[in-house]
Parts: C-alpha cells; structure tokens; sequence
C-alpha cells in the first residue's frame, strides 16, 4: 500500500512539501496558515497514504486544495459568528440618545456630500458601501468590471475633497 513508513516518506516529504506550501499560501495568502495547513496535508499522507505511489502528486494537490477550502470556511464561519455576535451586542446594548444624535448627524454630514458629488460617483460609492461586489456595480453602472476599481477612488476622492471643502466652510 502507498509509501512505506521512514525514509522513503521522509523523502517524499523533502520533495513535495515547498511545492505544497507554494500552493497552500497561494490560496489562503497567510504564511502560517499556509505552514499550519503544509503539516495537515502530510500528516493525512502519513496516515492514509494512497494507493497508487504514481498518483501521489495529484493526491497531494486534492488533499491539499480541500484542506485550504476547509480552512477557509472555517475562516468564514467564524467571521459570520464573530458579525452576529456584534449585532447582538448592539441590539443588547442600545446606543445613548448622544450617540444616536451623533450618529445621525453624521449620517447627515455625509448624505449633504454625496449630494455635492454628480449621480455616477453617488451611485458608485452607494453601492460599493452597500456590500455590492465590483462585478455587480459595473453591471448596475453598464461598465467594464476593470474599471469600477478606478472609478471608486476617484468617486471616493471627490467625496474627501467635497467633505474638506464643506468642513472648511463651516469653520
């Protein structure tokens, strides 16, 4: 059955684990995760070894694809549970009348310059700010999706520059 225990798995590790990590990091983009998970993918190799020594590159490379997927939605799991546990709190912990009014009153600040800023650059930084992903804004605003980059940071931009000029006014 697969790879015998001791040298012959030693050499194999030498061989594929910067091959491995390479591909690991690639996709969760964390050094140690990407070390974490390199250990991961052996240690299963060391346990469950396939069957067919010839087949160990692309076992490796499934083993460690679905160990990166898994991470990764661990990763989201715990950012969804982290959101709903803040939601939570705020729902617990209702905000002081002054915060409310500050709140508010920046919610205001803001909406007077927006309306300082021409439709498409309103329409941009409002959809971007409401979650929508680039490709759904340049299907919104009938553009390239390599645009939308570009176009938020001049939208966005023109808001600093319009909010800095309302500022100054007002002192």
């Amino acid at each position: 059955m697969g790879i015998p225990e001791s040298d012959s798995f030693q050499t194999v590790f030498y061989e594929h684990y910067p091959s491995v990590r390479r591909k690991l990091l690639g996709l969760v983009r964390s050094e140690a995760a990407a070390d974490d998970l390199a250990q991961d993918v052996f240690i299963k190799l060391y346990r469950n070894p396939p069957e067919d020594p010839a087949s160990l590159g692309a076992w490796l490379h499934r083993v460690l694809t679905r160990t990166a997927y898994d991470y990764m939605d661990k990763l989201a799991r715990e950012r969804r549970l982290l959101n709903k546990q803040e939601q939570t709190y705020e729902m617990v912990s209702p905000p002081s009348g002054e915060e409310t009014v500050l709140r508010n009153m920046d919610q205001q600040e803001v909406r007077e310059w927006l309306e300082e800023l021409s439709e498409r650059d309103r329409q941009l930084l409002l959809l971007r700010y409401s979650g929508y992903s680039y490709l759904e804004i340049a299907e919104q605003l009938h553009v390239r999706p390599p645009l939308v980059g570009t176009m938020l940071n001049r939208a966005t931009a023109r808001l600093r520059q319009t909010a800095a000029k309302v500022l100054a006014q007002k002192d």
